[in-house]
């Protein structure tokens, strides 16, 4: 499938491995360029590893910015939400300041939370590096097959997400169309279960993944386990 590098791991520590080391290479250059490193978190299991990797590294200042891709629509200090994961993961012990850390208000519901970080996006640099998962169905952040992913370039920067076909039904997620004016989109997909999903997206099928490009660059991040090379 042309448009989109894929770099194939022999498992998920190698992966994180190379994954943390690139980024950290992405920001040095960013600041180095801009003064700034803006970056978007997944969540997922995948993304926990890196983050704990990232802990490791003392990874972030205040010259790091850092925003979300999806949230669901639980309280603000829910363990199932991704600020939360990935507060407790890197950010608590980091030295990137709380003001830059920003989540996604999705306790307000979809509606709310979106329109509010819609608003808080504006005037926002185009990200340097978006971090995106890929789901079983071929969803990244929260926007499934079947549901508006946000294409239209008119589209606003954050989508309210209803009747999510995993719970919780309510989530907040970034447009593909905002997702695609980042510099570099990451996908990082891991295990056996993704193979099907890796497949249709390489094939060429319509899938939300796929709908999510970079300006500069495109890469899918992938396990052994998750490559469909050998099906």
């Amino acid at each position: 499938m042309s448009g989109i590098e894929w770099r194939v791991f022999p498992d998920p520590d190698e992966l994180v491995a190379a994954l943390a080391d690139a980024l950290l290479a992405e920001a040095a250059a960013a600041v180095a360029a801009r003064g700034a490193f803006h970056l978007v978190l997944a969540g997922g299991s995948t993304p926990l590893a890196l983050y704990g990797a990232l802990t490791e590294r003392n990874a972030g200042d205040a010259r790091w910015h850092l925003w979300y891709g999806d949230e669901r629509c639980l309280p603000a200090d829910d363990p199932g939400r991704n600020s939360v994961m990935v507060e407790s993961a890197w950010l608590a012990a980091s030295c990137i300041p709380p003001e830059n850390r920003v989540p996604i208000p999705a306790e307000r519901g979809a509606v709310e939370g979106a329109a509010a970080y819609g608003s808080r996006l504006a005037g926002v640099p185009d990200f340097d590096v978006a971090l995106l998962g890929v789901g079983e169905d071929g969803h990244t952040a929260s926007l499934f097959p079947g549901h508006d992913w946000g294409t239209a370039p008119d589209s606003p920067d954050a989508l309210a997400v209803a009747a999510a076909p995993k719970p919780p039904p309510g989530r907040v997620s970034l447009s593909a169309a905002r997702l695609c004016r980042s510099a570099r989109v990451w996908f990082v997909v891991t295990g056996g279960g993704k193979r099907h999903a890796l497949r249709r997206w390489a094939s060429g099928e319509a899938l939300p993944a796929a709908a999510v490009r970079g300006t500069q660059e495109t890469v899918a991040w992938v396990d052994a386990a998750a490559w469909p090379a050998d099906d």
